[in-house]
């Protein structure tokens, strides 16, 4: 654990500058994706903007319809439960948020991030299926979620500090791929946090998982002393996926896992 000056100042430009640090490797293209609220921004050997764009547009479908009919679902800051008939995007929000204890609206854009790389990674392979593993790679950010399909290694950055230069980040080994990384602040952006944490951003092979646990870790950050209950709490979930935890509150910051952390140039 680690101690640093915090300024608590509240980032909530819709912006998204961040995306401006990162460039596509040769042989690869990025572009963005917006259906309603959802902003994404992907990397892949081609350009297959029409196939994630009526990606997006049916999973938002199948929640805005089952929330029409489930209004717990959406507004449910703690877990529901299992529904019988419920579709794939649902039912994956649903387990997220069990294991980590929140409502399911906690895990949906990182499990919208996941279901579309693993579309277009689907896609790919069965447009080339006698090409290299790289001719596959998927990468799909989601307002500041992640989700990775890549036979090369990566690295995530983190954004503790929308207003400082200085970035640092998971470095993600092939192997450890797919995986996802999410994250979520009560400083940074608009989503609800019920804590004061600046930054907690979670690592693990299940989107939901990731996303919904950065929810549950960020409201438990409400001085610099649950710093350490939070990655306690994050090595109790390892068995369902969870690799590593980066959690930072009130001039305190907490790693746990097995992934490096790396400068970001």
């Amino acid at each position: 654990m680690t101690s640093f000056a915090s300024s608590h100042a509240i980032h909530s430009s819709p912006l998204r500058h961040y995306r401006r640090q990162h460039a596509a490797r040769q042989n690869h293209v990025s572009f963005q994706v917006v259906v309603d609220e959802s902003d994404l921004w992907i990397t892949a050997p081609c350009n297959m903007h029409d196939l994630a764009a009526a990606t997006v547009r049916q999973l938002r479908g199948s929640i805005h319809a089952w929330s029409a009919l489930h209004p717990e679902f959406a507004h449910s800051l703690t877990p529901v439960a299992p529904a019988a008939g419920a579709p794939p995007v649902i039912r994956r929000m649903i387990r997220g948020a069990q294991v980590a204890g929140v409502g399911p609206m906690a895990a949906v854009a990182g499990t919208i991030a996941q279901m579309v790389a693993e579309t277009l990674h689907a896609e790919l392979r069965t447009r080339n299926s006698g090409g290299t593993p790289d001719n596959h790679d998927v990468l799909v950010e989601n307002g500041g979620d992640i989700f990775m399909i890549s036979a090369q290694d990566r690295t995530v950055g983190l954004l503790p500090d929308p207003a400082s230069s200085a970035v640092i980040g998971f470095a993600v080994p092939a192997e450890a791929m797919p995986l996802s990384v999410c994250s979520s602040s009560a400083t940074i952006g608009h989503s609800l946090s019920l804590g004061h944490g600046e930054l907690a951003s979670v690592a693990a092979a299940d989107a939901a998982v990731a996303d919904a646990a950065a929810t549950a870790f960020c409201n438990m950050l409400r001085t610099a002393d649950d710093v350490q209950r939070v990655t306690a709490r994050a090595e109790t979930l390892k068995q369902h996926g969870v690799r590593a935890v980066f959690v930072q509150c009130c001039g305190k910051i907490g790693i746990w896992g097995d992934l490096e952390l790396t400068a970001v140039a």
